[in-house]
């Protein structure tokens, strides 16, 4: 039977057509999904569509002009209570909110903390804050000095208390800040408590030093459950911790901590918290010489206080950035994190830049894999860090090297300027310190 050339030819234009327009429809889908691929890829430090860290933010307080005050807020409040955007208060002494009470706080309103007084917000446990400012309003506690004159300690700071777990003997403890003794406890068996919202909140020129053992931070979280929200909280120039964590449960997002004096986020007795989508910026003018790290996680500061059968301190850090604004770094930001024994560390997803070392581990971990197991590196980028993960023990770094070295771990050391590594990590102008995408490929990702 003869061949049909005629037929075979138009058979092969008509398969080369249709490879033509799948290659066509291939492309197009490829163009259609390339910012989901960019997307995905782009999952290491702080993420978002946009940068949230513009609108509500304010790293220049010192330029601001807060109105006066209007009204003063002094003694205790022990009964619901709303604070109002067209006031300024002035926050004089230790101010207790009592008696389950809540305390309202419109968007836009402006709490200024007396220095003379040390001017402090305490929660007590079963009372409740309900500050929910907005992106384009957010709610300002700040020093009720002068421009010229403001300064980290200006006051006190807030505290909140609450009833959610602790590892402490006896489930109940206090806090070191000379607060009055019959209002001053924290702890329970609700994990699930509320002490209320804190979102799009700003905390300036907080955490007083009242001794050399007793300092105020920006936020002191003590005992408190996962019903309470706390989203979109910038702490800058505290003069002890930004955020403190004493025990509780808790999921929190969104949060920055800039050039604090001490440490960015601080957990201890048994908390049990879920970080995610954070952001440390440190400078080494702003670090205290006994030692000021971005994260430092116990689960005791004294065993013999500690009931072990109860939860150690688990944190679960996801999407962080903790950088070094310094990058000709002089020795005063030293390294990014610090584990003692016995507590569960995971940082995963994250951006750690500029920093001597990377992590350091308390030297009573050892290099057992048992110990090591327990805290986790995944899907890092370390950049321009004198050091990795070492130890307290130096003759523990070998082993704990190789043990975070595993090509599954995908932990990346990279030397790369900020303003390479970030969108725009210029704090004089309007910062995003979202991964640049630039550099996506560069680095590994």
């Amino acid at each position: 039977m003869p061949f049909n050339f005629e037929l075979i030819k138009k058979n092969q234009k008509l398969e080369m057509k249709i490879i033509v327009m799948k290659t066509k429809i291939s492309i197009a889908i490829l163009g259609l999904l390339s910012p989901f691929f960019l997307q995905a890829q782009q999952t290491k430090g702080i993420i978002g569509n946009n940068n949230w860290l513009a609108n509500w933010t304010n790293f220049k307080p010192a330029t601001t002009e807060y109105s006066e005050a209007s009204n003063i807020i002094a003694g205790t409040i022990n009964k619901d209570t709303k604070l109002l955007k067209r006031n300024t208060y002035q926050l004089v002494g230790v101010v207790y909110v009592t008696n389950n009470a809540v305390l309202t706080i419109e968007p836009g309103t402006v709490i200024r903390g007396d220095d003379k007084t040390c001017g402090t917000l305490v929660i007590t446990n079963g009372s409740k804050i309900i500050a929910e400012g907005l992106e384009t309003d957010p709610i300002v506690f700040t020093s009720n000095k002068e421009k010229a004159d403001r300064k980290p300690g200006d006051w006190g700071g807030i505290v909140i208390m609450g009833k959610a777990p602790i590892n402490t003997l006896g489930g109940l403890h206090t806090l070191p800040f000379d607060l009055e003794p019959m209002l001053n406890h924290y702890g329970g068996q609700d994990a699930e408590d509320n002490s209320g919202v804190l979102k799009y909140v700003r905390i300036e020129y907080s955490g007083r030093k009242l001794s050399a053992a007793k300092e105020l931070n920006g936020l002191s979280l003590a005992g408190v459950g996962r019903k309470t929200v706390l989203s979109n909280i910038q702490i800058s120039f505290s003069n002890d911790d930004s955020f403190e964590c004493y025990g509780g449960d808790l999921n929190m997002n969104n949060l920055i901590s800039y050039r604090t004096t001490d440490d960015d986020f601080d957990f201890t007795q048994g908390a049990q918290i879920n970080i995610s989508n954070s952001i440390a910026i440190r400078h080494p003018f702003s670090s205290d010489i006994s030692g000021s790290r971005c994260f430092e996680v116990d689960s005791y500061d004294k065993i013999e206080n500690t009931d072990v059968t109860k939860k150690m301190t688990k944190i679960n850090a996801t999407n962080i950035t903790l950088v070094n604004l310094e990058e000709n770094n002089q020795g005063l930001v030293r390294e990014s994190l610090y584990v003692r024994e016995n507590t569960f560390f995971n940082l995963t997803n994250s951006i750690i830049s500029g920093f001597t070392p990377f992590a350091l581990l308390e030297s009573n971990i050892g290099n057992g894999e048992a110990n090591l197991a327990k805290i986790n590196f995944k899907n890092l980028i370390i950049n321009n860090c004198n050091g990795g993960i070492t130890s307290e023990s130096k003759g523990n770094n070998e082993v704990i090297q190789n043990f975070y070295s595993k090509p599954e771990l995908d932990v990346n050391y990279t030397k790369i300027k900020n303003i390479e590594l970030f969108a725009t990590p210029n704090i004089k102008g309007n910062p995003d310190f979202r991964m640049s995408q630039n550099n996506i490929i560069a680095i590994g990702n």
